[in-house]
């Protein structure tokens, strides 16, 4: 199956010049789509042909800062393309740099992403609300093959919307992000969206692939076919096994504001009553799953509602802890350690104004909401992973350590705790924040819901705002024995002063002490697009803060980079997977980079090719998921690795609850 792009790559010099003071906004032309060739059509948000023309005179007067300017913004929607096409069967990619070396473990590498923002009648979506589409790159190290498939994930939505005979796409969902055009736009109560795009985890031999807000869906591991969603609460009727309820400022008042909204969100606007994070968590020393959700009628309320859910290496659930806290927050992701789950408190408040828009479907849904800077610190709450045997017991958890910075904190690479034989607790969070200047719900990639345009300016913000955007830090929290917080400090993780975002680590670190963490970054290198889309992998040393990068080629972005193991015995010691996207030429690229020689000339291990008719848009998160061969090969170096001295020490695991598989 083949898709051709609608859109050829025009010459910069042909190209329409932008304002000196603001990107070209490209004008629009009627919908192309033909019913004969559904499978055929790829679509970018906003891309038209241009119609105005400049002079050959006019040509030669642009100097190369337009050009750029010119060719930044075409990029920038060039990565946004749309793919409609998926694969009936696995497709070998063309090795096209380098070799895949023989030690490389053999596993698949999922990465999940929107893939559609445009239908065939009008109406465009944000990024957020793209259908998820699915990519999987099985990789065989010992043949040096690697072997793609792309399918989209059947959610209910993505069956209503998709005409399965004609193969033509109407959006019927206005999702929490966008406005339809084309379809019914006031009273539309279809705003829980469910795309499954953001996120995607193999554990116990099956495969979910998670949203924002919802259910997560089950995928067939080798088709790629949607088995279903996954509706963790009642497919495990279980006892929780601790409900702690905080102190609460007019419980009586909020407890009758949840029941009248209640009906209201689940049965009206069809919300689930629990809505899961697409951001989970693997404790690979306890061997198991970590999730977390929160209420839907928290969103609307100054209250927030989480659960944490434990799952074994059999998907069987071992422990469930619910937590309610008296402020109003949006997490997206959070951190665990071997006593306690870690929430980073993005404050957020309700936009009376925004909210009446928002019902009415004359704005996004997401508009009734609105980041709250009252206050010029950031909360975190330690919620106690095993109360039972929890080592601070005399610490009110209920009481949010205060960190001295204002950050909104966007995505965590990992979170670890040490205790020194006085009891001592040292916690530290390594994480990408912004500010809450910067961030805006309803302007995330630049995208305009009025227009359904996309702007790269809101991306890549004037010389010495830059601290605005997402950046790479630390975060240490000091406890005594009694559990007081002496100390809470907030620093950059590294020298690195360019945005960065999509921190990673060794996962089997996950939890635990780590020294290197891996991210997306910027080069800076093009004055258009300096910040991003982020084209360069950069690798820290938490340790010493030395820091190291690979860049692509002009005109190619990168996406979130994933860390492969060798045997861990060294952390360090093994592979990065990232996809480059090359959309001047539009085309996808599958790197192999070896991450101990990140910052070297032979940092390139392999490169390989997607045929363009198969080129996909930029992917959100992706998950590495071993042969059973390497995982076993992995768990024996693991037990034999030596057990790092240090003037600190682990809490014992037994006395926490749970035991080591």
């Amino acid at each position: 199956m083949q898709a051709k792009s609608c859109h050829n790559i025009i010459p910069i010099g042909k190209l329409p010049i932008p304002p000196k003071t603001k990107l070209p906004i490209p004008p629009k032309v009627p919908a192309t789509y033909k019913p004969s060739q559904h499978t055929t059509v790829s679509r970018a948000i906003s891309i038209t042909a241009p119609t105005t023309t400049t002079t050959v005179r006019e040509r030669d007067t642009i100097n190369a800062a337009d050009e750029d300017t010119v060719a930044a913004f075409w990029d920038y929607q060039f990565l946004f393309l749309s793919q409609r096409a998926e694969t009936a069967q696995p497709v070998t990619l063309r090795l096209v740099d380098g070799a895949l070396p023989h030690d490389f473990p053999s596993g698949t590498y999922y990465l999940t992403g929107p893939g559609l923002f445009s239908d065939d009648h009008g109406s465009t979506v944000h990024p957020l609300d793209g259908h998820g589409y699915l990519r999987s790159f099985n990789i065989n190290g010992v043949k040096g093959k690697v072997e793609f498939m792309a399918k989209y994930i059947e959610t209910e939505a993505q069956v209503e919307e998709r005409d399965s005979t004609t193969g033509e796409w109407r959006f019927t969902h206005r999702g929490p992000f966008s406005v339809l055009k084309g379809g019914k736009m006031v009273g539309n109560t279809k705003v829980m969206k469910n795309v499954a795009n953001t996120s995607v985890v193999r554990w116990g031999a099956r495969l979910f692939c998670l949203w924002e807000g919802g259910d997560p869906y089950e995928i067939d591991a080798r088709t790629l076919t949607t088995l279903g969603k996954f509706n963790i609460v009642n497919d495990h009727h279980h006892h929780r096994n601790k409900i702690i309820p905080a102190r609460r400022f007019g419980p009586e008042f909020l407890d009758v504001a949840a029941a009248i909204l209640k009906p209201i969100l689940y049965g009206v606007f069809k919300m689930p009553p629990k809505r899961f994070l697409s951001h989970y968590k693997i404790d690979a020393r306890r061997n198991r799953l970590l999730i977390m959700s929160c209420n839907a009628e928290d969103m609307l309320l100054p209250r927030s509602n989480f659960t944490f859910y434990e799952f074994d290496s059999n998907f069987k659930l071992v422990q469930t802890q619910e937590f309610s806290i008296p402020d109003h927050l949006m997490i997206h992701d959070w951190a665990f350690t071997d006593s306690h789950y870690i929430v980073f408190g993005n404050r957020i408040k309700l936009d009376i104004a925004g909210s009446m828009g928002a019902v009415c479907g004359l704005s996004p849904m997401i508009s009734a909401l609105s980041v709250n800077p009252s206050k010029p610190t950031s909360p975190i709450y330690l919620l106690p992973r095993f109360p039972n045997s929890q080592p601070n017991k005399l610490r009110d958890w209920r009481v949010p350590i205060e960190a001295p910075s204002q950050m909104w904190v966007l995505h965590v690479g990992n979170g670890f705790e040490e205790r020194d034989i006085n009891g001592n607790l040292e916690i530290q969070i390594q994480a990408s924040g912004c500010s809450y200047q910067w961030f805006n719900f309803q302007k995330m990639f630049g995208y305009d819901w009025q227009s359904g345009k996309l702007d790269p300016a809101m991306m890549n913000l004037k010389d010495g705002e830059e601290k605005l955007l997402p950046h790479l830090v630390k975060v240490n929290i000091s406890l005594d024995a009694q559990g007081n917080c002496q100390k809470c400090k907030v620093n950059d993780l590294s020298q690195w002063n360019k945005p960065s975002d999509f921190p990673v680590i060794n996962q089997e670190l996950s939890g635990t002490k780590n020294t290197y963490v891996y991210s997306a970054t910027s080069s800076g290198s093009r004055q258009a697009l300096r910040h991003f889309p982020f084209d360069t992998v950069l690798k820290l040393n938490t340790i010493d803060q030395s820091t190291n990068t690979w860049s692509t080629s002009r005109r190619r972005f990168i996406g979130e980079p994933i860390f492969i193991s060798k045997d861990n015995k060294d952390e360090d010691d093994g592979y990065l997977l990232v996809v480059e996207y090359a959309v001047s030429t539009q085309r996808c690229y599958l790197v192999v980079l070896d991450s101990k020689s990140i910052g070297k000339k032979n940092a390139l291990v392999a490169r390989f090719e997607v045929p363009k008719h198969l080129n996909f848009p930029l992917g959100f998160h992706g998950f590495w998921a071993p042969n059973i061969d390497s995982t076993t090969t992995v768990k024996k170096s693991r037990e034999s690795r030596p057990k790092e001295k240090a003037l600190f020490q682990f809490c014992n695991i037994d006395q926490l609850g749970g035991t080591l598989h």
